[in-house]
């Protein structure tokens, strides 16, 4: 799983303008993390973004060594990649150059470094390098809108099955907002009420009583629908953590199957971690799992449906 209730060097200073960097804590020790990383058979059942599958066709793990795979995309359209090995220091350090083939060049460099805790946890730091300041920028964008991102949150939820066999899913976005600002979003019902329903949609608490042991009662209307919902808070740890589980609901505070998704989980726990990554930047790292009892047929539409929570 992906823990980030550490404290981190802010981003914003360490970074060049032609890097780009990204740095998780995976509640994994270092050597369950470099293998996933290195043994093809569980690298394919996370690289990538949501929705991607992978084929690896030879793997050669040393300075001077190649990765060749094919990335398939959700629309069936496949992208050829070979990685050059440059450093291979095992359960520590990995450099190569990335997206190049034998017709193009890479189109950058990467240092991937794996770092041991003293908790059993291992924090992971990757700097991808860009020949300018313009090249990165541009692939901040591609990656934004290819959902780059959603592979390191889909290596945190491996993990987490590879440990305890619990199917989780994990998120995280970064947000130009000083982490206090954060956490007063994610807890004071009149905030959360302006961004948590969908487009279209508008939100009032019922009830609202956000501490732990205490909870909320809530109503969403929009579309021509209306929907209750009620949450179980666990903790509220000011200023980077919040617990709490969250049904649907009916009218009189009863639970509800989802409206459109009757196998979905009838009971869901969500981990709200905040960091932050500089003095007016934090990231949102989010854990969801089905929780209490859940049957087969529940569990199968949340896994199924993981490629959608975008």
């Amino acid at each position: 799983m992906d823990k980030n209730d550490g404290e981190e060097e802010p981003m914003a200073a360490r970074n060049k303008p032609n890097e780009i960097r990204l740095t998780r804590i995976y509640d994994a020790p270092v050597e369950g993390v470099w293998d996933a990383w290195t043994d093809p058979k569980k690298v394919a059942q996370w690289w990538g973004p949501r929705g991607f599958t992978l084929t690896t066709h030879s793997k050669d793990l040393r300075p001077g060594g190649n990765w060749a795979y094919t990335m398939h995309g959700p629309d069936g359209t496949d992208y050829e990649n070979k990685t050059l090995y440059h450093e291979v220091e095992k359960h520590s350090k990995l450099v190569y150059d990335h997206g190049g083939n034998d017709d193009r060049p890479p189109l950058f460099r990467v240092t991937a470094t794996f770092a041991r805790l003293d908790n059993g946890r291992t924090e992971f730091d990757m700097i991808m390098a860009l020949p300018t300041p313009e090249a990165a920028a541009e692939t901040r964008k591609f990656v934004k809108m290819a959902g780059g991102e959603s592979t390191w949150d889909r290596l945190a939820e491996f993990l987490e099955k590879e440990s305890t066999g619990k199917e989780i899913f994990v998120i995280n976005r970064s947000f130009d907002a000083p982490i206090e600002w954060m956490y007063a979003m994610w807890s004071d019902p009149k905030h959360l009420a302006q961004w948590v329903p969908p487009t279209g949609f508008t939100m009032q608490y019922l009830e609202a009583d956000l501490r732990p042991g205490g909870k909320a009662f809530y109503v969403m209307e929009g579309h021509g629908m209306k929907m209750f919902g009620k949450a179980h808070y666990l903790e509220l740890t000011k200023p980077d953590r919040i617990v709490y589980t969250q049904q649907f609901a009916d009218e009189a505070g009863g639970v509800a199957r989802h409206p459109m998704a009757p196998t979905w989980p009838e009971t869901m726990k969500t981990l709200v971690r905040l960091t932050a990554e500089g003095p007016e930047q934090t990231r949102v790292t989010l854990t969801w799992e089905p929780h209490g009892n859940v049957s087969h047929e529940e569990l199968e539409t949340f896994v199924k449906g993981r490629a959608g929570m975008t």
